[in-house]
This record gives structure tokens, sequence and C-alpha cells, in this order.
């Protein structure tokens, strides 16, 4: 990512030996989640699967990671360091939830056997085996959870300041990140694929009656570590959204905000994938929602990087 324009005045001072550090991390944190996409995720109820099964798929498994290998590579280079600690920071907050969901779905998903939506399929927890899809995602996760530790410990101590050209239009980018972040965690509570009722009629009388079908598990019905990473990953969102557009100098906002977007829009078109891949879904209204809200932090993040208005002259 290139250090700014130059009416930024940015200012480039120290950055500790943890700062390339944790852009390594978040290299190898791709690099493994890259690994993930094509090679078996898990065998649940005697069903393999993959998130590499199509284009979408790939899209959607595959976006994360290369956008963190991308920042990692320019933060362990040593460039505009605040913008790749904070993209390390907020990604790493994120993905702890996400890293429980994931140790509930390969541990204990059967201890209360549901219907789940896995990479595309329909599936029933009766019965799980991890794959090495499964096992690189989760080293993925771990990685980039390691990454944003290390950034936050080292932000107080790098120096990287402007001249506070995006100070004036803050407050509009926080709001609307604020509304986007709760909009964002209402439709992550109810599944972006689900199973559609099923209209059963009655060959004597002709009545049609709506049966309810089972469909996937909302992200807050899921018990243990699930129900743990869920809420933590939802009050992730909602912070890191009130947080990352405060974030100084401009190019750390236009980080926190990046990572933001792209976990929400893999989740969107994970969602949508979902609906596509498989005859028995369809594709819900909050799903729809999570890849409008994804593109709302896409656009944020492009106006966070785009808009510069001079400072207020001082007497």
């Amino acid at each position: 990512m290139p250090a700014g324009p130059p009416d930024d005045g940015l200012v480039l001072g120290h950055a500790p030996g943890t700062v390339r550090v944790a852009g390594l991390l978040l290299v190898l944190a791709g690099l493994a989640g890259l690994v993930a996409v094509f090679p078996t995720y898990l065998v649940v109820g005697g069903q393999e699967t993959s998130h590499g099964g199509g284009l979408g798929g790939v899209l959607a498994a595959a976006l994360v990671p290369l956008v963190s290998g991308a920042v990692g590579a320019g933060l362990g280079a040593g460039r505009a360091p605040r913008f790749g600690l904070a993209y390390a920071a907020v990604a790493g907050a994120l993905s702890i939830g996400l890293l429980l969901i994931e140790i509930y779905r390969a541990s204990t998903s059967t201890v209360r056997p549901g219907v789940e939506v896995i990479a595309g399929e329909r599936v029933l927890t009766s019965s799980v085996e991890i794959g090495v899809g499964w096992v690189a995602g989760v080293v993925s996760l771990a990685l980039t959870v390691l990454a944003g530790a290390l950034a936050a410990a080292a932000w107080g101590r790098t120096v990287m300041e402007d001249r506070g050209a995006l100070d004036p239009v803050r407050p509009a980018l926080a709001g609307a990140a604020v509304l986007l972040g709760v909009g964002t965690v209402l439709c992550l509570v109810l599944p972006a694929a689900d199973v559609p009722d099923r209209v059963v009629s009655d060959p004597v009388t002709g009545l049609q009656t709506v049966v309810e079908q089972d469909g996937p598990q909302g992200l807050l019905e899921r018990p243990g570590l699930a129900l743990l990473g869920g809420l933590l990953l939802a009050g992730a969102v909602v912070l890191c959204s009130v947080l990352a557009p405060s974030l100084r100098p401009r190019l750390a906002a236009v980080g926190g905000l990046l990572a933001i977007a792209v976990v929400v829009s893999s989740a969107g078109l994970a969602g949508l994938r979902d609906a596509v891949a498989s005859s028995e879904l369809e594709w819900t209204v909050p799903g729809g929602g999570l890849l409008l809200a994804g593109l709302g932090f896409v656009l944020l993040t492009v106006l966070a990087w785009r808009l510069r208005r001079a400072p207020a002259a001082t007497p």
C-alpha cells in the first residue's frame, strides 16, 4: 500500500521489530488460508465437504487470505506500518470468535446433532471427521489472532502521523460504520441460506399446509464454544466498527475498515455460495443484507482512502 499522497504530510518514524513479525504472521496466515481452500474441510455425517467447490466457493474462501497476505507483506517490509497494524489488530479481534466456532464444528457439534450448512452442503452433524482444510483454516485463524495481539502491543511504539486531512469527515464515517456494524450483527444472527418451507396438500380435502423443515442453526442458537464464539464475533464487529474510523493517521483508519470489509464480504459471499450450490437451500434476506453490509464497508474503506479535506487553519 503506498504511503499516501504528498498533501497528507505523512510522517514515518520508528517502527519496532514487532511490526515486521506481525507482518510475517499475516503472510503465513494468508498462505495457510489459501491452503485450506481446496482440500477436504470436514467429513460430516459421512458427507465430505470442501470450500473450493466452484468459483463462488473459491472467491468466498480465498478473499480474506489474499488480502491478509498482501497487507502482511507490506507490513513486513515496513511500509505504512500503522495501516498494516490496524488491519492486523481488527482482523485478529474478529478471528477470535471465528476460531471458537471452527473448534466447535470439529469437536462438540455432535453433542447436539443438528442440520448445518457447511461449505455449501446441507449436512447433519451426527459425526465429524477433521480434514486438512479444517486444520489449515484453524492455523490461519490462530496466526491472525497472534498477529493482532502483536499489532496491538506495537501500536503505541510505532510512529506514523499525518496532517489530519480525514478528521473533518471522521464523525460521518464513524456513524455509517456503526450502522453497518449493527446491521451486520443482525444479519449474522440468522442463516444466510436456509431450507424453504414445504407446502403439503391433503389428497382428500385438497387443503394445503405449510410444513417447516429443519434448517441450519443461527449464529447464537448453537451451544458451548459456538455460542461464545458468536457472541465474541458480534461484539468485535460492533466494537471495531466504532474504533476503526477513529484510528490515526488516515491510513490506519483505512486498514481497520479494510479488515472489517473483507471479513463481512467473505461471509456474505459464503452465504450466496451456499444458496447457489445447493438446490435444497435458498438465499435469505439476512444473507442479502450481509452481502450489502460487506459492500457498504468496502465503500467506507474507499471513502476513507479518498476523502481528504484540509484541516482548519490556526490563527
